[in-house]
């Protein structure tokens, strides 16, 4: 079994004794139950992975822990992003979580015209907060280092900005003419989806990405839900780009 993760903030990753503490401490000695020489690797969460064993356990919420190698990982490429509209409850942080899992680059929340969630005041940041939190729970449960970035929710005006500046861009229809698994893709640079809600894409919404570059891609012969259709295409993705070889 691979060493558990854990995230140290602001740095600090080296050679040397590095102290965990706080909340990922406590997780470390009071839950996972962490003794002196098991392995164990700490990560800043944006690509730098501390490798070493436990030195020391203190209390219940601290621990030592000896680092014998410090290693930067480059940024994938092609970078893949996935804009994931809203869905119902709590099948957001579903998604946020097996696309992590995955391998996914990076998430936009997307406030379509026909979701019916709505991100808006202090809920609207709450649910933010939830997601982030969940794709970094996923980032470390996954043993990643580099854990997807979750940007602030954007409007379909700003997703077709974002859609404009891709490499290659696509929106997940059920009505696509192309299959996704034989588009052209790119080697490197940026790989931009479009995962609508559970009342589909709106035909303005579908001209206006489009017009940006976005056309309509399927995966397969079943329909999947919002929730995981994101997940299959970064799986899809992630073989075709070599990035899983």
């Amino acid at each position: 079994m691979t060493a558990p993760v854990f995230v140290v903030e602001g740095g600090g990753l080296r050679v040397g004794t590095v102290t965990l503490d706080g909340p990922e401490g406590r997780h470390a000695v009071s839950v996972r139950r962490l003794r002196v020489g098991e392995e164990i690797v700490l990560t800043d969460g944006a690509g730098t992975g501390a490798y070493g064993t436990v030195a020391a356990v203190e209390g219940k919420d601290r621990l030592d822990v000896a680092v014998t190698e410090v290693r930067t990982e480059p940024e994938p490429t092609p970078r893949i992003t996935v804009v994931q509209a809203l869905p119902k409850g709590d099948r957001g942080e579903l998604a946020v979580e097996t696309m992590t899992e995955t391998g996914v680059d990076a998430i936009v929340p997307w406030q379509a015209a026909r979701c019916i969630t709505q991100w808006k005041g202090e809920r609207g940041a709450k649910a933010l907060a939830k997601w982030r939190a969940t794709a970094r729970e996923a980032g470390k449960q996954s043993r990643r280092l580099r854990f997807p970035e979750v940007t602030d929710a954007l409007s379909a005006r700003q997703v077709a900005a974002l859609l404009a500046d891709a490499d290659f861009a696509a929106v997940l229809h059920e009505e696509g003419g192309e299959p996704l698994a034989t588009a052209p893709l790119p080697s490197e640079g940026r790989i931009v989806l479009v995962v609508g809600p559970e009342g589909g894409v709106s035909p303005q919404e579908l001209t206006a990405f489009a017009e940006a570059g976005a056309w309509p891609y399927r995966l397969g012969r079943s329909v999947l839900r919002t929730s995981t259709a994101g997940t299959a295409a970064t799986a899809l993705l992630l073989g075709r780009t070599g990035r899983w070889s």
